[in-house]
């Protein structure tokens, strides 16, 4: 909770992994889902399955809608929310270097099915199929993968004569680029927030970092011109400590509240 006579300015990335992905692979189609906006992941089940695909082009659903009236016809959201949800569990569980076991055991499917709708994903997307077979390859050549910024997971493992051990490595190799990469942003949104002059100016501190979210506290008064601050530094954290502006733009969600619980 914040002080008396202060408030907190609450503030998150929007799906930053799958950002960093989508830039580490170079992938076109998760580049242009991202530049066109709305929801990411109605535009990958639109990718994955042609029925969704055939539907939006007829016009029997809507991809988007922004206005306050009720759309005209149904969202595709709502008329396909299985498949979408099973393009959600997809974006995230191929970041994390999930295999078709993993998934199968997850959805209480077969194997065989859970292939197919990897295979699905990937048709859309082969260039994260590729950029992940190069971070195999990497890690049992050299036994490590890098961060956007260079730095680097030790993957000795990646050669281990046990199954199991090699497995979990070769996972490692696909999500510790992705997650070291946001872990890079973060940091480096976080020093130049700290290096504001603006900032300091308006008495604005960091109080809490959690994963892809920050917490700053500072007066009231001054919030707004704050919040805009803390929403540059986060989406362009770029510096010359070796981080280098990205194929897609980063999102950041930031709100006031007086206490943490509010802004959740």
């Amino acid at each position: 909770m914040a002080e008396e006579g202060n408030t907190l300015i609450v503030a998150d990335y929007g799906q930053l992994e799958l950002r960093v992905l989508a830039h580490l692979a170079d992938c076109k189609s998760m580049i242009k889902a991202f530049e066109e906006g709305g929801c990411f992941h109605s535009r990958t089940a639109v990718g994955m399955f042609p029925e969704l695909k055939k539907a939006v082009d007829s016009g029997e659903v809507l991809l988007e809608w922004k206005g306050n009236e009720k759309p005209p016809v149904p969202l595709l959201k709502d008329m396909y929310a299985a498949h979408r949800r099973k393009a959600k569990v997809l974006n995230f569980s191929i970041a994390y270097g999930k295999t078709a076991h993993g998934l199968a055991l997850d959805w209480g499917v077969s194997v065989g099915e859970a292939k197919k709708l990897l295979k699905a994903w990937y048709s859309d997307r082969p260039e994260v199929l590729k950029w992940q077979e190069y971070m195999r390859n990497l890690a049992v050549e050299e036994g490590r993968v890098p961060t956007i910024m260079g730095r680097y997971r030790m993957l000795p493992e990646a050669t281990s004569k046990s199954r199991k051990l090699k497995q979990h490595s070769l996972r490692s190799a696909i999500n510790s680029p992705v997650q070291g990469s946001a872990a890079d942003i973060v940091m480096m949104a976080m020093i130049k927030m700290e290096k504001s002059e603006i900032l300091k100016q308006l008495k604005w501190e960091q109080i809490l970092q959690i994963h892809d979210e920050v917490i700053l506290e500072g007066p009231k008064e001054s919030m707004e011109e704050a919040m805009r601050e803390v929403k540059t530094c986060m989406e362009q954290p770029w510096d010359h400590y070796g981080l280098f502006p990205m194929k897609v733009d980063l999102a950041v969600d930031a709100k006031s509240e007086d206490s943490w619980y509010k802004a959740k």
